[in-house]
């Protein structure tokens, strides 16, 4: 077992250890998640109501934001936490560190959940809308007591894909300084030719994001009506 002697295992400097660059790489997605959710899943709403609205400025909210979105969706995030960086300078004061790295996170983050949310909206039966409709019920009862609800499910899972593609994202940043296991496996392992760090990195993550998808394939399944039904 001399591999348990490795550095990485028996300390928490969080330039050498292991679980240190663990705990930091839930901090950013974690953090990230937050962000995302809070100004993703409006922006998310936002898209499918201007988009089935007939008010012309409805409809040019909609292409804007549209354009927004899917101007965000195309960059690759290593392009994305460079080009961000005067941005990051000027918002977060540094360029480096976990949470500069989760400032382009959350950039990177909001528009893929956006575009997730809208289509998890999409789902919803106009049936169920227009009998809420009918019974004289605002815009926004309707969002609030048939969209969301009803979505639900759909949207745990638009959240657990977008966590999974965060932790990805976290080891990116950890390339360009953004610290963690992505940071750990390029400094330790590859740059230093340690297949060890690189092979308990890897399984870590791994893990990390095994048990995202279980979480969220519980809450998903615990909040939809449908499967408690059958």
């Amino acid at each position: 077992m001399e591999w348990l002697q490795n550095p990485v295992f028996s300390t928490w400097d969080s330039n050498t250890s292991l679980w240190s660059n663990a705990l930091i790489t839930l901090y950013m997605t974690a953090g990230t998640m937050l962000l995302a959710t809070l100004i993703g899943l409006p922006l998310g709403v936002l898209l499918y109501e201007t988009e089935k609205s007939h008010g012309s400025l409805a409809r040019w909210v909609n292409r804007i934001v549209g354009f927004v979105v899917n101007v965000g969706r195309s960059f690759p995030f290593i392009i994305l936490i460079i080009a961000l960086i005067p941005v990051t300078r000027f918002v977060v004061g540094r360029v480096t560190g976990p949470n500069a790295a989760m400032f382009a996170l959350t950039v990177s983050a909001i528009p893929f959940l956006a575009r997730l949310i809208e289509t998890n909206l999409r789902e919803i039966s106009a049936g169920k809308i227009e009998a809420t409709q009918m019974m004289g019920a605002s815009r926004w009862q309707v969002i609030r007591q048939v969209l969301l609800p009803e979505a639900l499910p759909g949207i745990i899972g638009s959240l657990t894909t977008t966590t999974i593609a965060v932790v990805g994202y976290t080891a990116m940043a950890g390339v360009v300084g953004g610290k963690g296991l992505g940071d750990l496996a390029t400094r330790m392992g590859y740059q230093s030719y340690d297949n060890v760090v690189m092979v308990a990195t890897v399984v870590l993550l791994v893990v990390l994001v095994i048990a995202i998808q279980a979480l969220g394939s519980f809450f998903a399944k615990a909040v939809d009506h449908r499967a408690r039904q059958s």
